[in-house]
């Protein structure tokens, strides 16, 4: 019952070193409320409250890019990490590929429109970030290397049908045992091996090494089918040869023609 009273003592009077309990309490409440955070250049600052229930108003930005103009509406508290995003969709620049420039200073993704000064009609000027352009430039150059490589591959791949078409003409007839002859054979062996040549030539890279790869085992099985077609062709040249000799043998010379007047004496 005690506490009770002094309770209710305690609610019922509202002197003056009550008031001064209750202000610092309030105050001191309110600072174990405020939080904050690190600006990106080391500055720390009152982090913003985003649940706020005044929303900030939108702000129309002026974006001068070269020689393009474009108008953007953002939020007021918007990020210029947010404004590079908008821009993507403008100019074709990613984020990481853009620089924006305000009153002559280059603003950081975590920096805040309204905290950088930035207000209604304001002007922002849009760079792309040099190390971009080297790295487009350079994939632009290995682009052009790579259509280079593909047109050279199509050209040595129209020979090649051809050249293939003439060993399948060579591998049908020694197949039948007729002979073929030997120049035919070295001289394809020849332009094959200038297609090789050619092949090699080609500095491929990307999605051209394949093709190139590929041509390359064309050119050795022709030139393996070949090889051993030689042998085969070979071989039945002698073979003929050996026929011929036998048959020599066997019925021996021809008879000597004999003078009209020694049949009819």
């Amino acid at each position: 019952m005690m506490e009770k009273k002094r309770m209710s003592n305690g609610y019922g009077k509202m002197g003056e070193g009550s008031s001064n309990t209750t202000s610092s309490s309030s105050y001191a409440s309110t600072e174990e409320e405020i939080e904050w955070e690190m600006r990106p250049g080391g500055m720390l600052v009152q982090k913003r409250n985003q649940n706020g229930d005044v929303s900030s108003p939108d702000v129309r930005l002026r974006v001068v890019y070269g020689a393009m103009r474009y108008e953007i509406s953002v939020n007021s508290q918007a990020t210029f990490g947010e404004v590079k995003k908008r821009l993507a969709a403008e100019t074709g620049l990613q984020p990481s590929e853009q620089r924006v420039v305000f009153k002559g200073k280059d603003r950081e993704n975590g920096e805040f429109l309204d905290m950088s000064g930035v207000k209604d009609r304001s002007k922002l000027v849009l760079m792309e970030d040099p190390a971009s352009i080297e790295r487009r430039f350079n994939q632009m150059r290995r682009n052009a290397k790579i259509q280079s490589a593909h047109r050279a591959i199509n050209s040595v791949s129209i020979e090649l049908d051809k050249l293939t078409d003439q060993v399948s003409a060579i591998e049908k007839s020694v197949s039948n045992g007729i002979k073929v002859p030997e120049v035919q054979i070295t001289t394809l062996i020849e332009m094959l091996m200038r297609q090789a040549i050619k092949l090699d030539d080609v500095a491929a890279e990307g999605d051209a090494v394949a093709p190139k790869n590929l041509q390359g085992k064309r050119v050795q099985r022709c030139v393996e089918t070949l090889e051993s077609l030689h042998v085969l062709n070979g071989r039945a040249k002698a073979a003929g040869d050996a026929v011929v000799a036998t048959r020599r043998e066997t019925f021996g010379p021809s008879p000597p023609a004999m003078a009209l007047w020694e049949i009819f004496d």
